[in-house]
Parts: C-alpha cells; structure tokens; sequence
C-alpha cells in the first residue's frame, strides 16, 4: 500500500493546484507602552539627554544602565514630566504626552517611584494605601482621617502583591526602609498604572532587605502584565529581571537590546565597565 503525498505542513491532504502551502505564522512584537523618539534636553547650551529614541514594550521590563552622570535621572524626569524636553516625542500607548503634566501622564496609566521614599508617617500602612485607592476614585487627600487603619479587601489585595499585608496595621513611620519601599510600590499599585518606573529602588535598603524586595518587584512585573522601566546600580538584580537593558553615556543611547548583547558590547564595556577600570 502506498502512502498518500504529505504537504510540508505534515497534512495528508495534498494542496489544491495553483495554491502555496500556508507560511509558517510570524511572531508579533508587542506594541511599546513607552515610546521616546529623538528625545533631547538642553540647559545652557549643554546637552544633558542626546536624541534618545527607545520604547517599552507591553509587559517588558527595560532597565536604564550607564555611568553616574549619564543622564539617567534625567531621562527618567523628562518620561514623567517633572522636566519638558526641548526636542522630540514622547508617547504613553500612542497618545503624544511631551507637554503632559506629571498628573496627566498619571491618569493616562503612568506611576514613578523617586530615590527618596515618600510615605505618610503617621497613618498605617492600610490607610495610606487606601489613600491611593481614595485619589484614583476621586476622592480627595484632605479627608485622610476618615481611612480606616486597615482599608479595605482592594487595599489588602494589593498588600498581599508586596508582602507587607502583615504590617496593615502598622505606622507607616515604623517600617524598615525597604518596608517603606514597598510601601511605595502598593501606593502605585492601588492607582492602576499600565507602565511603572522605578527610580533606584534600592537606594539605602540593607542588603538584608534586597533579595526580597527585588522579589516583590519582579511579583509586581508579573502580576496584571504591567510594564517597567527601571534605574538601578545593582547590576546583579537588573540582569536577572530585566527583557532589555538601555545602556546611556554622556546623554547618548548606546544600545537598547537584550542583556547579554547589551554587557557584550565593546562601547558598553568601554562606557560603562571601562570607567571604573
């Protein structure tokens, strides 16, 4: 008995005359939550940030590497829009924010953390989270006596995402600093972001803390596929976590690709390596 003629698709059924066989289906990329495009920033005639162009893709997790004094806070504050740029577009899921105000950027899906934790001390942990669930509804911060210490199931939720759902009850004043960092992460959470940036989170936790909050972030990356963007100085935690790294000096994006192409570049190693060498 013979067997019937096989298609390159591995089907019995032969193809009808005249017809290809079916092309093999093409991955799609994932279309940027973030998108920088010739972005500059020039204060007296010094350029600070040099025509970046890179993006962020849904559910990508980029880290921004370079040198001290690359222009990474920089870059960081014309994302959020603590700084206008004075040339180019950036782009917040296809929506043109480069004039945006920080609170704008915000109601459009964006969150930031800063170098400095910045918590209120004197309420719990639950209540400043329901704070942030309070502001995203509508509500308003000058009733921040009505939250109610422990919040409420959306608060505890999102506690539970940061490990801290055992210290609700707890002043926010007391918390160990990388405590009080993911205190932080809950507050952005609560708000809804699609996209997050982390500026140094780890700056001033103790090494002690490090391991679980570089945990909590990649549950935080995880959870909901929201996407991040990401300064920090432990190379070792950006490597294990990050899809892409942008790699900046002197202002000037020197590659945006994945981690091991990005640490194997000569202009990286020359930039970024070589300066300490």
């Amino acid at each position: 008995m013979t067997s019937e003629p096989t298609d390159p698709t591995g089907s019995t059924h032969p193809a009808e005359p005249g017809t290809a066989p079916d092309a093999p289906a093409v991955p799609s990329t994932p279309s940027p939550v973030l998108s920088l495009e010739d972005v500059s920033w020039s204060v007296g005639g010094a350029v600070i940030v040099d025509h970046v162009t890179m993006d962020v893709r849904e559910g990508e997790f980029v880290a921004l590497i370079g040198p001290n004094g690359a222009g990474k806070t920089s870059l960081f504050n014309l994302v959020s829009g603590l700084t206008k740029p004075t040339g180019g577009t950036i782009r917040l899921s296809g929506t043109d924010i480069t004039r945006h105000a920080p609170h704008r950027r915000a109601r459009l899906g964006m969150g930031r953390t800063f170098q400095t934790s910045s918590v209120f001390a004197d309420l719990t942990v639950g209540a400043n989270v329901g704070l942030a669930v309070q502001a995203r509804d509508g509500g308003s911060h000058r009733f921040w006596r009505r939250a109610a210490p422990e919040g409420g199931p959306e608060t505890r939720d999102v506690l539970d995402l940061v490990r801290l759902s055992h210290r609700v009850e707890a002043p926010a004043g007391e918390l160990s600093h990388g405590d009080k960092r993911k205190l932080e992460l809950a507050l952005l959470l609560a708000r809804g972001p699609r996209l997050i940036l982390l500026d140094e989170p780890m700056a001033g936790v103790s090494a002690g803390e490090v391991g679980e909050l570089t945990a909590v972030i990649r549950d935080v990356h995880r959870e909901g596929g929201r996407s991040v963007l990401m300064v920090e100085h432990h190379m070792e935690v950006l490597l294990d976590m990050a899809d892409r790294l942008a790699v900046l000096h002197h202002g000037a994006l020197l590659a945006h690709t994945d981690p091991d192409s990005a640490m194997s570049d000569p202009r990286v190693q020359a930039a970024y390596l070589g300066d300490a060498a």
